[in-house]
């Protein structure tokens, strides 16, 4: 269990690494969602609870493995989270790569393409430790943004980009058609000038 008296450690790896990140699950569950509701001043997500829990495997819907095979990987960097020499979380951050709609064309943006956390060690730090390891590769690079896709089902990862200081940019209701009860969200932040 990571503490305070342990360190944890953060080090970029080679994308080869991919089917060791894929260790750490991605999966959450919930008991509210975020209804997006027009408001007086724009876009307000207001929280409500349902009455069956909502559980979603991320890597169910979409094989990481697959990701060098559908997109140029050769920008993009995988972020390891370790606590006493075991994975305990990661994130992927794209850059700079054709085709892939997310990063709009642009050579001053990243997205942070995937983020996970051992259930074991969530709400400790690793999550923000990775967010912010990313905005520093991000800066490195001269990118002036970073942008994360989620979803109004997932309450908590709203929170987390939230406190992260990300702002709600934008809202696509028609994202996922597979999933038509889902709303997709995209956050975004200023990292460089």
């Amino acid at each position: 269990m990571l503490t305070q008296t342990t360190a944890l450690l953060l080090r970029e790896e080679p994308i080869s690494e991919l089917s060791h990140y894929l260790t750490v699950p991605s999966v959450f569950e919930a008991n509210t969602v975020f209804d997006v509701c027009e408001g007086t001043g724009g876009v307000e997500l207001r929280e409500r609870e349902i009455t069956q829990p909502y559980r979603k495997d991320y890597d169910a819907l979409e094989n990481p493995m697959e990701w060098p095979a559908r997109f140029d990987v050769s920008n993009w960097t995988l972020i390891g989270a370790f606590n006493a020499g075991e994975r305990v979380g990661g994130a992927v951050g794209a850059f700079d790569s054709r085709g892939l709609d997310m990063l709009e064309g642009r050579d001053d943006l990243v997205v942070l393409w995937d983020i996970r956390v051992s259930p074991s060690v969530r709400r400790l730090g690793v999550g923000s430790a990775l967010f912010r390891s990313l905005e520093a590769w991000a800066r490195a690079r001269s990118c002036r943004e970073l942008k994360v896709e989620t979803q109004n089902t997932n309450v908590a990862a709203c929170r987390f980009y939230e406190h992260q200081g990300c702002h709600l940019k934008r809202v696509n209701r028609n994202a996922y058609s597979s999933l038509p009860g889902e709303v997709q969200l995209i956050w975004s932040k200023v990292v460089g000038v």
